[in-house]
């Protein structure tokens, strides 16, 4: 190699020449010329490939036959485990974690053969989130799963809830918005439920006992019944959506709800749902929210509307 050349036709300065040599070198990309030195010839890149990647390959296989060693371990425990739900109550299970929630979840969803219900409350649905359960959703459905979800009004708003379930509806999904939703729920084949464990924690409670899972869709079908199908805000009309969701905050307003139990049962932001108070008590002339809830009753806002979704659907 000619440096003098190879600087002119790769269009470099000799430093960073010298540089991109000194690399190439190192890698074993070129060697010096076993009769003459101070020549570099190049060597064939899949050969330096098999040698730099042997030693991670080895490795590689290396943690792979230690995963199958740690997940043969839990797998021996799994029987003792059921042995032992076996010979206690099993109506009710609570998973502490997340991640063992999702697992949990996963497999439900694998062994489903007939039905899944789900409530899920909050308007803003998260793109990651979202793309973990399509190949779950779409497998259920490939196997005729009939699915049937409920959501907040404020879903229509929310782009990938929108793209979502206008994917999965055409794979046969049921999808409905409703003003208010009772909790988040999932219950496969009527037989296993999900409900969120007390607190903040982002654990679960798995019910299986038949009555109090039989109970819990008898208010999924309730709040089913008087729902409205999903459309998008564009469809229902951008106007018309933001009523029926004004109308439904007066609502709770008079009724003495706080700002958080608001917000929740709605399924907005805290931050969102207070504007939303702020801009009705100032267009209502309200000091207090007692006050706000006469005014309301005085001008017919707590009546619904026909224009509402529920109306819509003569729910």
């Amino acid at each position: 190699m000619d440096p003098e050349r190879a600087a002119d036709e790769l269009g470099l300065d000799h430093a960073d020449l010298d540089a991109a040599v000194a690399s190439l070198t190192e890698l074993g990309l070129l060697k010096p010329d076993l009769h003459d030195p101070a020549r570099l010839r190049p060597v064939d890149p899949d050969l330096v490939a098999t040698v730099v990647t042997t030693s991670m390959e080895a490795a590689i296989r290396s943690q792979q036959a230690e995963l199958h060693h740690i997940r043969d371990q839990f797998a021996g425990l799994r029987g003792h485990y059921l042995d032992s739900l076996s010979r206690g109550s099993v109506d009710f299970e609570v998973i502490p974690g997340v991640e063992e929630v999702r697992a949990a979840l996963n497999r439900a969803g694998a062994e489903c053969t007939e039905e899944m219900l789900t409530s899920q409350p909050g308007g803003n649905r998260v793109p990651e989130v979202l793309q973990e359960a399509l190949a779950r959703d779409t497998a259920m459905l490939s196997r005729g799963v009939r699915m049937r979800t409920l959501y907040h009004h404020t879903a229509r708003f929310n782009g990938p809830s929108q793209a979502y379930v206008a994917t999965v509806s055409a794979l046969g999904a049921e999808y409905r918005t409703a003003h208010e939703l009772f909790g988040r729920l999932i219950v496969f084949d009527r037989k296993t439920a999900f409900v969120p464990e007390r607190g903040d924690t982002w654990g679960a409670v798995v019910i299986r006992e038949p009555s109090v899972v039989h109970y819990l869709c008898e208010v999924f079908e309730q709040a089913w019944t008087q729902a409205a199908p999903f459309s998008d805000a564009a469809a229902d009309g951008l106007e018309l959506v933001a009523k029926d969701i004004h109308r439904t905050i007066v609502r709770l307003l008079a009724a003495g709800l706080k700002d958080e139990s608001i917000a929740r049962r709605i399924g907005m932001s805290l931050r969102t749902a207070r504007k939303h108070i702020a801009d009705i008590m100032e267009s209502l002339g309200a000091e207090s929210r007692f006050q706000a809830g006469v005014l309301a009753a005085q001008q017919g806002l707590l009546d619904d509307s026909p224009g509402s979704p529920e109306a819509a659907t003569g729910a």
